[in-house]
């Protein structure tokens, strides 16, 4: 059984997502984070950067308890464990990696700083426009480069894969 730390936000759908699509048996254990559950002891133990998804799998390698966080190491994981959406085949496993690699390098994160600057930072004191502004052109570029893709194959590695399940949200 899967254990899923999970808060709704992008990266943890994209556990769910997998999970679901690779018919695994789950739980999810709620995590607040407006009421800070990423900081408690217990969390930490599964997840020392304070951040979720994380999951706890009691049947992992040797059949022995593992956790797993960072959402690419956990959709890489399962990928392997499941044996669906992560290819084992050299050549496509590297174009899943690429994407995989691209979203949590480069989409992801710009997303992430557009969405801060954008209902965060005007609640502060400060010019923040040359933040948002440069965040926006960059985050649109990456979504460029993705519409580039898509639009001579369905998929982003040709296949789908772990790659367009972390790219989705």
């Amino acid at each position: 059984m899967i254990d899923l730390y999970y808060a709704p936000t992008p990266n943890g759908w994209k556990i769910s997502i997998m999970l679901e699509e690779a018919e695994m048996e789950y739980k999810v254990i709620p995590v607040n984070l407006g009421a800070g559950d990423q900081f408690k002891p217990e969390f930490l133990k599964i997840s020392p950067n304070n951040r979720m998804p994380v999951i706890v799998d009691s049947d992992g390698p040797g059949g022995e308890e593992i956790s797993v966080f960072e959402s690419g190491a956990i959709l890489m994981y399962l990928g392997e464990k499941s044996g669906k959406f992560f290819p084992q085949s050299d050549k496509e496993r590297i174009r899943v990696l690429e994407w995989l690699f691209w979203q949590i390098g480069g989409l992801g994160p710009m997303a992430g700083q557009v969405s801060h600057f954008v209902n965060y930072a005007p609640n502060f004191p400060g010019d923040h426009t040359y933040s948002e502004k440069r965040y926006k052109n960059e985050y649109d570029r990456l979504l460029g480069v993705m519409n580039m893709v898509l639009e001579e194959r369905d998929f982003l590695a040709g296949e789908y894969s772990i790659a367009d399940m972390a790219c989705f949200p």
